[in-house]
């Protein structure tokens, strides 16, 4: 049985910061489902291994009987996620909305169990499509000026001499709407806290607990170490993937990353995840069988693959995987 401490560690295992901590031990104990936000805007539908961070989180919790609400902004993706943007981003129809929020949701069911008791499928347009102006100026209200503008992506537009939209400065806030209106317990959203806790946090059904997922640099390395995994840079591994494809673009890893995306992207313990990562570091062939345990690992992670205990990832062995769907070829 999964003890409370073992679920408090694997949340912190891929998560920078937390928010109300001992809010969700109180919650865990009491007993009752958490309600647990995976949001999303329906722009460009290719997920990749850096979301499937948060999939997995959100899995791991369904699995201990929590439910996944996954958000599809709908809404807010009219106005697009200013996130690491240095122009606004262009508007979709509302066709591409519709037809990028199916492609997400084939891709999640990949990862998140789509039993009704654990996942609840939501769109924001059910309550921005209706909410009056002087509601939304009242939203408004609660989050000061300064904390929108002292955001990175606001900063480093302001030293550019770059314009930011007043659309792209509302939409942090109707973020933190949305995780009130949807009633939650746990959201990885940061602007979260400000507006839930003038909504009542703290009441029944209201009280909030939110983490904060790894949108760091040296957490989301790209392939070729770079800040960040991107289609457009052919740098990452993309959830939709085949295996074989998954496989090949994860040999190409840098040596020096394999620790870290063994510790991020895989259920290893810490034990072997501090081996894969002293074998990367000698060179060699020994970081070559560390980087095809790794690769090995996410596949089977992914594609349901059961490793023999000839190719157990942390077998150690020059060998070809000959059972895994990953080296099946």
């Amino acid at each position: 049985m999964t003890t409370l401490d073992q679920v408090l560690e694997h949340l912190s295992r891929r998560t920078d910061q937390s928010y109300g901590r001992d809010d969700l031990r109180d919650r865990l104990v009491a007993g009752r489902p958490l309600r647990i936000k995976f949001g999303v805007d329906c722009t460009a539908p290719d997920l990749h291994l850096e979301h499937a961070v948060n999939l997995w989180m959100m899995r791991y919790l369904q699995d201990l009987g929590q439910v996944v609400v996954f958000l599809l902004g709908d809404i807010t993706t009219r106005i697009g996620d200013p996130t690491g943007r240095s122009t606004t981003r262009p508007v979709l129809t509302a066709e591409q909305i519709e037809r990028n929020a199916q492609a997400f949701l084939e891709q999640v069911s990949m990862v998140l169990r789509k039993e009704p008791a654990v996942l609840e499928i939501r769109r924001n347009a059910e309550w921005f499509d209706t909410m009056p102006i002087t509601e939304l100026l009242g939203e408004l209200s609660l989050v000061p000026q300064g904390r929108l503008m002292s955001r990175d992506m606001f900063q480093s537009r302001v030293e550019e001499r770059r314009e930011i939209a007043m659309h792209e400065l509302i939409y942090p806030v109707l973020q933190g709407f949305d995780s009130v209106a949807l009633r939650l317990d746990i959201t990885h959203r940061r602007i979260r806290p400000t507006v839930q806790w003038d909504h009542g946090a703290g009441a029944p059904g209201q009280a909030w607990t939110a983490t904060a997922d790894r949108h760091h640099e040296h957490t989301h390395a790209r392939l070729d170490g770079g800040p960040k995994q991107s289609k457009s840079l052919g740098n990452y591994v993309g959830l939709a993937q085949p295996a074989e494809e998954k496989f090949g673009r994860l040999m190409t890893l840098n040596d020096d990353l394999i620790g870290l995306w063994a510790k991020v992207y895989t259920e290893l313990p810490f034990a072997d995840v501090s081996e894969l990562a002293r074998r990367a570091s000698l060179g060699g062939v020994q970081a070559r069988d560390a980087k095809l345990d790794l690769a090995e690992a996410i596949v089977a992670r992914h594609h349901g693959a059961s490793p023999s205990s000839a190719c157990s990832p942390m077998a150690g062995s020059p060998r070809a995987c000959r059972n895994c769907v990953c080296r099946s070829t």
